[in-house]
C-alpha cells in the first residue's frame, strides 16, 4: 500500500475498527439459525385445548416474587397476591434465566420460538422487522396477540400464514414515560375483554375462540415502562405490578365462565428484568431473572413434598415451602408446545421441563424424545451445511454419524417403551440433547482458531500500521523510500487470493473478507515501511534528547510504566476503584518530574493534588444514582461561580494591561452564563411537575429544548474570533455544555464535570510549565554548543518533533479518556448511564433519540477534553495531530486485551461485561480519531503570542 496521508490513515483507521468491531459477533455469537428441519409433535395427548401467554416486560423475579416494604410506609405486602396463590396451591414456579441482550425482542423470540437471536437482534425489535424462523404462534391454529407495536408485529409478520395471528395494538403515543404507565397494560385487558364480548354476538369469533391449539399472548409493557422511568425500587413499579396481577385474576374468572371445561393453561413470565437503575441491555442478574409460573391444565401441582432448588436469593420470597423449578428462557417455547400438543419451533433449542408438567412418564418419555430428536436434527441439518462448506470437515468427535444416531435413538426407545423403562428413555433423551447442543456448539465453534488469528494480526497489524505513519509524519526528520519488492507485494496479492478462495468455498459472509483485507494490507506497508519503522523509533528512543539522557535502564523503567498503566486500564475496566488508585498515583507526579518546577509553582501543584483527589472520589461513588435535586443545583451554582469567577479574571487582566478581551466575548459569556442559569430553573420545574405525576409541561419541554441547542450555538459565533488568551476559549466550551449536565443528569454527573474540567486546565498549565522549563534549559545548552562550534547557527523550525517524554502526555490523555466515560458510569455496561433525565426532553418511547441524546450527554467530557490536548498542542510546538496520533498508535493494545476476554459462557453478567469492554474499548479508539477533528475545531481562532504565557510559534525563549 503506497504512503498515505494524514486524513487518509485516519479515515482507515476508523473503517478499520467499525469493522473490527463487529468481529466478536462474528466469532462468539454468530446465529445457530438453519432451515429445512424435519418437524416433531411435542405430544398426542395434549392436557390443554387453549394457552394464556402473558408476559410482563422489564419484570424482575425478585420484585415479582418478593415482599415490599416501601409499597405503603410501616407495612409489608405482596405486589402479586393471585400469582403467589397459584404457585402455592396450583401451579409451578420457578426463575426463567434469560440471555444477552437482554432486550425485548431477543426475550420474546427466546420464550415463544426457543431461539437466541444473535447480539443483532437488539436493534431489530425498533422497527417492524418480521422474526424469520418458526415460533409457537406459527405452529397454533390460531394466535391472538394484544400490546405493544415494537413487539406484536413481528410475529405476526413472520408467521407463514399472515391470518394466523392477529394483533391488537395501542399507538405509539400511548407509550408516554411522564403518564400513568397502569393505561398501557388496562388497554391490554380491555381489548382481551372486549374480543370474548364479541363471542356472545358472533357466532363466527365464538367458533374461532373454541377451537383447539389456539394461543392468547398478553405483552404487558407498563411494568418496564414505570421502571425506565422510575425504577424498579419505585412505588410506582409496586403499582404496575399490583395491577396486572389484579388483571389476571379478573381475566382467569372470566375465562373459566366463558369455556367451562378446565382445558386453559397459563404461563406468565417476562422477557427481561431490569437493574436497580431502571436500565436492561446486559448480563446483570438482575436483569437476566425473570419469574415463571403455569398452572391450568396439565400443569404440575405445587409440589410441597420435595421443597428443592431455593438458595439465598429466593428465600426472601418465603416460598420455600414448594419446589422452585429452575429453566433457561428458551425452555418456555417447549413447554407451551406440549400443553397445547403443537409440534415443537424448528429451530427450538429449549428442553422440555418436564418437572413443569402433570402427566405419566409414558407421556413424558413420549415428548421428551420429540424434543431431543427436533434437537438433533438440527445438528444433522447443520452439519450438512457444514460438510459442503468446510474444507476437510472433521464431525463432533460424540457424534460421528448423525443419520446412526437417529436410528439408534429410534430403535432404543421403541425398546424401552415395550419394557415400560419409561425413565430410562427420559434419561436418554436428555443425554442425547445434550450431546444434540454440544454438537451445536461445536459447530458454531468450528472456524473460532481461524478467526481470530486473522483478527489478531489485524489488531497487531494496525498497532504497526499506525505506528510507522506516526513516526514517518512527526518523528523523521526527512521521507524514507519505501522497500519496494515485486516479492513482497506478489506474496501479499497470493495471500489475500487463497483466503478470499477459503472465504468463497466456505460461503462466508462478506465481512469476512474485510477481516482478511486488514492484515495483509496493514503487515505489506510495515514490511514496504520497516526502515522508516526501524529509524523512527531509533531517533524517538535515542536522539530525542541524547543517549546520555535516556540510558538503557531509564528506557526499561519507562516501558513497564507504559505497559503497567494500560494493563492497570484493563483492570479498572473489572474493578472500578484501580481508576481511583491511579488518580491518587499521578497527583504527586509533578514531584517526581520536576521538583524545582514544584517549588516555583506551589499553587498550581497544590490545585491540581487536590482536584486529582476530588476526582478520584468519583470512581469510588455508587453507579446506580438515585434522582437528586440538590446535587444538580449543587453542580449548578458550581458552574456558574466557575462562570462568574473565569470573567472576572479575563477582565481583570485585560484591564491590568494583559490580553485585551472585547465586549462581544464578554456578552457570549454572559448569555452562556444565563443558560446556565435558565436551565436550573427549568429542570427544578421539570422535575416537581414529573415527581407529581403531572406529565411533562409542554413549555418546559420547548425551553429545555432552546437551551441545549442555544448552548451549544454560541460558542461557534466566537470560534473565528482570534483571541490570544486559551483560558477565554475553555471557559466559553466549558459553559457551552454546563446546560447539557444540568438538563440531562440526575446526580452527581454535574459535580463531576466541574471537578474534570478543573482538573484538566490545571493539566495543561502543569505541562505548559513542565515543557517551558525543559526547553529554556535546552536553549541554555544550545548557546554553550553554539560556543563551542564557532559559532554556527542552528535553524529553528515553525514545530519541533515529537520526543520520548511526550509519551507521556498521550498516556495521559489516554487515562483521561477513561476517567471521561467512567467517571460517572458502570464499568459493566453502558446502561448504566439512566435515562431518567431523558424524559425531560423526549416522554415518549423513541429509543434512537433516546439513545442519541444519551450519547450525546456521554461523550461531552471528550470534547472538552480534546480541546484541551488540542490547545497543549499548540503550546508544547508540536506539530498539530502529532499527540492524538500517539494516543491512536498505542490504544488498540487496550481493546486486543479485550478482544481475547470475550465469553460466551458462563455468567450471563460476565458475557455481557465482555461484550461491553471490548465495544467501548474498540470505539474509544475511533473517538480518538474524531476527537482530533472536535479539537481543530474548538480551538480554531486561539493564538498564543504575547502576555506573560506567551509560547512563540518559532520555539524562541518564554516573553516573563
Amino acid at each position: 500500500m503506497s504512503r498515505l496521508g494524514k486524513r487518509s490513515v485516519l479515515f482507515v483507521g476508523i473503517l478499520f475498527h467499525l469493522v473490527y468491531l463487529w468481529s466478536i459477533f462474528d466469532i462468539y455469537f454468530i446465529t445457530p439459525l438453519v432451515h429445512g428441519m424435519q418437524h416433531f409433535v411435542s405430544t398426542d395427548e395434549p392436557p390443554a385445548k387453549r394457552l394464556f401467554l402473558i408476559v410482563g416486560d422489564g419484570l424482575r423475579a425478585d420484585k415479582c416474587f418478593g415482599a415490599w416494604s416501601n409499597a405503603t410506609p410501616g407495612s409489608s405486602e405482596y405486589a402479586a397476591p393471585f400469582i403467589r396463590s397459584k404457585i402455592l396451591e396450583e401451579g409451578t414456579f420457578g426463575v426463567s434465566h434469560t440471555r444477552m441482550p437482554t432486550e425485548s425482542r431477543p426475550g420474546h423470540v427466546a420464550i415463544i420460538a426457543g431461539f437466541y437471536e444473535d447480539v443483532s437482534a437488539v436493534t431489530k425489535g425498533w422497527k417492524e422487522n418480521p422474526v424469520n424462523f418458526d415460533s409457537v404462534f406459527n405452529q397454533s391454529r390460531h394466535t391472538w396477540s394484544f400490546g405493544s407495536p415494537d413487539i406484536l408485529p413481528m410475529f405476526a409478520m413472520g408467521a407463514s400464514d399472515p391470518d394466523r395471528v392477529e394483533t391488537y395494538m395501542y399507538g405509539h403515543e400511548f407509550e408516554d414515560f411522564t403518564r400513568d404507565t397502569r393505561e398501557l397494560d388496562t388497554y391490554v385487558f380491555d381489548k382481551v375483554e372486549e374480543l370474548f364480548k364479541n363471542a356472545t354476538t358472533d357466532p363466527a369469533v365464538d367458533a374461532a375462540l373454541r377451537q383447539e391449539k389456539i394461543v392468547f399472548f398478553l405483552h404487558l409493557l407498563g411494568i418496564d415502562t414505570a421502571g425506565h422511568a422510575s425504577r424498579p425500587g419505585s412505588v410506582q413499579y409496586f403499582e404496575n405490578i399490583q395491577h396486572i396481577d389484579a388483571g389476571i385474576q379478573k381475566l382467569q374468572k372470566a375465562m373459566d365462565d366463558f369455556y367451562q371445561d378446565g382445558k386453559t393453561a397459563w404461563v406468565f413470565t417476562a422477557d427481561h428484568g431490569m437493574s436497580d437503575w431502571g436500565s436492561h441491555g446486559d448480563g446483570h442478574p438482575d436483569n437476566t431473572r425473570t419469574p415463571l409460573v403455569a398452572w391450568g391444565a396439565g400443569v404440575a401441582k405445587p409440589d410441597v413434598s420435595n421443597p428443592i432448588g431455593h438458595d439465598e436469593f429466593s428465600i426472601p420470597w418465603d416460598l420455600n415451602v414448594v419446589k422452585r423449578v429452575d429453566v433457561e428462557q428458551a425452555d418456555v417455547a417447549s413447554l407451551m408446545s406440549y400443553l397445547i400438543g403443537l409440534n415443537y419451533p424448528v429451530n427450538s433449542v429449549g428442553r422440555l421441563p418436564l418437572d413443569f408438567i402433570d402427566a405419566p412418564l409414558k407421556v413424558k418419555s413420549k415428548a421428551i424424545v420429540a424434543n431431543a430428536r427436533e434437537i438433533l436434527e438440527q445438528y444433522r441439518v447443520k452439519e450438512l451445511q457444514a460438510i459442503d462448506t468446510e474444507l476437510n470437515f472433521k464431525p463432533f468427535p460424540r457424534i460421528e454419524n448423525i443419520t446412526s444416531t437417529l436410528n439408534s435413538l429410534i430403535s432404543k426407545m421403541r425398546h424401552l417403551d415395550a419394557n415400560g423403562e419409561y425413565q430410562s428413555a427420559i434419561e436418554l433423551a436428555y443425554e442425547l440433547m445434550r450431546l444434540g447442543l454440544q454438537g451445536l456448539r461445536y459447530l458454531q465453534t468450528y472456524d473460532w482458531l481461524f478467526l481470530r488469528t486473522l483478527v489478531t494480526f489485524g489488531f497487531v497489524g494496525w498497532i504497526l500500521y499506525a505506528l510507522t505513519s506516526f513516526l514517518d509524519f512527526y518523528i523523521l526528520p526527512r521521507k524514507i523510500d519505501p522497500s519496494y519488492g515485486y516479492e513482497l507485494s506478489f506474496f501479499a496479492i497470493g495471500l489475500l487470493s487463497v483466503l478470499f478462495g477459503v472465504f468463497y468455498i466456505k460461503n462466508s459472509p462478506l465481512m469476512h473478507y474485510l477481516y482478511a483485507v486488514f492484515p495483509v494490507l496493514f503487515w505489506e506497508t510495515v514490511a514496504e515501511y520497516r526502515i522508516s519503522l526501524w529509524e523512527g523509533l531509533k531517533i524517538l528512543i535515542w536522539n530525542a534528547g541524547g543517549l546520555e539522557r535516556n540510558t538503557v535502564a531509564k528506557l526499561t523503567i519507562q516501558v513497564i510504566a507504559f505497559f503497567a498503566l494500560m494493563e492497570a486500564t484493563v483492570v479498572g475496566y473489572f474493578h472500578r476503584e484501580v481508576f481511583s488508585v491511579i488518580y491518587g498515583m499521578i497527583s504527586v507526579w509533578p514531584l517526581i518530574q520536576n521538583y524545582e518546577i514544584c517549588r516555583k509553582n506551589k499553587a498550581l501543584v497544590l490545585s491540581w493534588f487536590v482536584s486529582c483527589w476530588l476526582m478520584s472520589v468519583f470512581t469510588l461513588l455508587p453507579v446506580v444514582k438515585v434522582e437528586s435535586m440538590a446535587q444538580i443545583l449543587v453542580a449548578g451554582v458550581l458552574m456558574t461561580v466557575v462562570g462568574i469567577v473565569g470573567m472576572l479574571w479575563l477582565a481583570k487582566r485585560s484591564a491590568s494591561g494583559g490580553h485585551a478581551i472585547s465586549t462581544f466575548t464578554m456578552a457570549v459569556l454572559g448569555l452562556q452564563l444565563g443558560l446556565v442559569i435558565l436551565s436550573m430553573v427549568v429542570t427544578y420545574s421539570t422535575v416537581k411537575s414529573l415527581q407529581a405525576r403531572k406529565g411533562l409541561p409542554f413549555g418546559n419541554q420547548i425551553v429545555g429544548w432552546l437551551i441545549l441547542g442555544g448552548s451549544l450555538a454560541l460558542p461557534f459565533l466566537h470560534l473565528k474570533r482570534k483571541y490570544h488568551d486559551y483560558r477565554a476559549r475553555l471557559l466559553l466550551i466549558f459553559l457551552a455544555f454546563a446546560p447539557t449536565f444540568i438538563l440531562l443528569t440526575i446526580s452527581y454527573e454535574g459535580l463531576f464535570y466541574v471537578t474534570f474540567f478543573i482538573n484538566l486546565v490545571f493539566w495543561v498549565d502543569l505541562e505548559r510549565k513542565i515543557y517551558d522549563n525543559r526547553r529554556a534549559n535546552e536553549n541554555a545548552r544550545r548557546k554553550v554548543d553554539k560556543s563551542t562550534t564557532n559559532g554556527n547557527h542552528v535553524t529553528e523550525t515553525s514545530s519541533r518533533r515529537l520526543e520520548l517524554a511526550d509519551i507521556r502526555i498521550a498516556l495521559f490523555f489516554f487515562f483521561l479518556t477513561q476517567i471521561a466515560f467512567f467517571g460517572t458510569g458502570n464499568i459493566a455496561s453502558i446502561s448504566s448511564f439512566s435515562l431518567d433525565s431523558v424524559y425531560r426532553l423526549i416522554p415518549l418511547f423513541d429509543p434512537f433519540a433516546m439513545g442519541a441524546l444519551l450519547l450525546f450527554k456521554i461523550l461531552v467530557p471528550f470534547a472538552v477534553i480534546s480541546a484541551d490536548l488540542g490547545l497543549l498542542t499548540q503550546r508544547l510546538g508540536v506539530k498539530p495531530s502529532s499527540l492524538f496520533s500517539m494516543v491512536l498508535s498505542i490504544s488498540d493494545i487496550l481493546t486486543l486485551n479485550f478482544f481475547y476476554l470475550v465469553r460466551d459462557e458462563g455468567s450471563w453478567l460476565d458475557i455481557g461485561m465482555s461484550i461491553s469492554h471490548f465495544c467501548i474499548a474498540s470505539l474509544l479508539c475511533v473517538f480518538v480519531i474524531a476527537l482530533e477533528y472536535c479539537s481543530e475545531v474548538l480551538v480554531s481562532g486561539v493564538t498564543l503570542e504575547s502576555g506573560d504565557d506567551v509560547v512563540e510559534k518559532n520555539n524562541g525563549p518564554v516573553d516573563r
